[in-house]
């Protein structure tokens, strides 16, 4: 293990915990150390993360409640809350029901593990998150990869196992790392033509598209066209947990064969009553959608105008792409010497070769704030020869 850490370490490929602390007074920003830094890593896509409505309704819950559930749900750990949220969380999502899992990683792993095994196969973006990965290893299904929104590669793969027992079509419909969408509209067309079905990960949509925050396949129009609706509470809600939506059937059968759900125990009540505040901040204030999308737009086309790579998408994630792990690490090093929080994105969690930057927006950042870190941005861009 050491040897290998100390590869890792001349890779510019070893991870380290930093601790970051939250600033009351500012929104959008944390202290690393004695620096205070305009965090453009986070994921609180809406800047609910210190909402004061959420905050008391998770004070209260805990004065009420206690400080954990103390069992699995199917135990004794299912309290009150919980089928508040579920019935909101389904209702929102216009299908029969809802179950919550403990973070979208077990909720993945759940959902898929659960829907399929030997005999079947998954169909899966290359860029999925690693939480779908390795749902469909656990599931002992097969695994078939098709290249990042590659439709043709995908209908060859369906055509191909087209005789298997169960077809399901899993994808991210924004991608973490690098802030595109899905082909929701392909993906639906050719699930209806091969019989499979489709589960869509809204982790990093939720919130952010749609009318009321539902996410990207309501936003399309294609909502009631998906199988099974996976998001979670720890971005855009500003919490924690996760989130499935689907039938009546699919709900029943998780909580009868999903694991994660079974033997983990429940969320803490405080929590879910958390997140039902969140979730009615989440379909009522628009501002914050409509903030956010502004600020993407305007981050977006600054760092494209001044040369940098940062890909396609139109979302809250843009990734300043480098290529070499070094660089990337360089770049973050000098940003947070500028006072910006970007967080370097390197192997496994990207592809080899392309090691970025990968910024995040929230509705907390002013356009102030966002005006002054692209200044930083495209001098430190030409200082390390990133742009000409």
């Amino acid at each position: 293990m050491k040897q290998e850490l100390e590869a890792l370490h001349r890779e510019s490929l070893e991870r380290r915990l930093r601790t970051h602390v939250s600033i009351p007074e500012s929104p959008g920003y944390v202290m690393c150390g004695e620096r205070v830094l305009l965090d453009l890593s986070s994921n609180d896509y809406l800047g609910l993360a210190r909402h004061p409505a959420i905050i008391e309704a998770m004070r209260d819950a805990l004065l009420k409640e206690g400080a954990g559930a103390g069992a699995s749900r199917l135990v004794t750990g299912n309290r009150q809350p919980y089928a508040q949220l579920e019935k909101a969380l389904a209702t929102w999502q216009n299908c029969d029901a809802a179950l919550v899992f403990a973070n979208g990683y077990t909720a993945n792993i759940g959902v898929i593990s659960a829907l399929v095994g030997r005999g079947d196969v998954v169909f899966s973006d290359q860029l999925n998150h690693a939480s779908i990965v390795d749902g469909i290893i656990l599931s002992r299904a097969e695994h078939a990869r098709y290249r990042h929104n590659d439709i043709e590669h995908l209908r060859a793969l369906l055509y191909k196992f087209r005789d298997k027992r169960r077809k399901l079509i899993v994808t991210d419909t924004v991608f973490s790392m690098d802030g595109d969408q899905a082909h929701l509209l392909d993906l639906i067309a050719l699930k209806q033509e091969f019989n499979a079905l489709l589960m869509v990960d809204e982790a990093h949509s939720g919130g952010v598209y749609g009318p009321r925050g539902e996410g990207l396949a309501s936003a399309l129009g294609v909502k009631n066209d998906v199988d099974i609706h996976m998001g979670t509470l720890s971005k855009s809600f500003g919490i924690y947990g996760a989130y499935v939506c689907g039938s009546e059937t699919l709900i029943k059968w998780l909580m009868n064969k999903a694991r994660p759900l079974i033997y983990s125990t429940a969320l803490p009540p405080s929590l879910i009553a958390g997140a039902i505040q969140a979730l009615k901040l989440v379909q009522t204030e628009h501002w914050r959608r409509k903030r956010l999308l502004a600020a993407s737009e305007f981050f977006r086309s600054s760092l494209c105008k001044a040369g940098f790579n940062i890909g396609n998408g139109d979302s809250a994630i843009v990734p300043l792409m480098l290529g070499h792990n070094h660089k990337a690490l360089q770049f973050s090093s000098a940003l947070e010497n500028e006072g910006i929080a970007a967080i370097a994105i390197r192997p496994p969690t990207v592809p080899e070769g392309t090691a970025r930057i990968r910024f995040s927006l929230s509705a907390a950042h002013s356009l102030e704030e966002l005006t002054d870190a692209i200044t930083k941005i495209c001098r430190l861009g030409l200082q390390l020869g990133v742009v000409e």
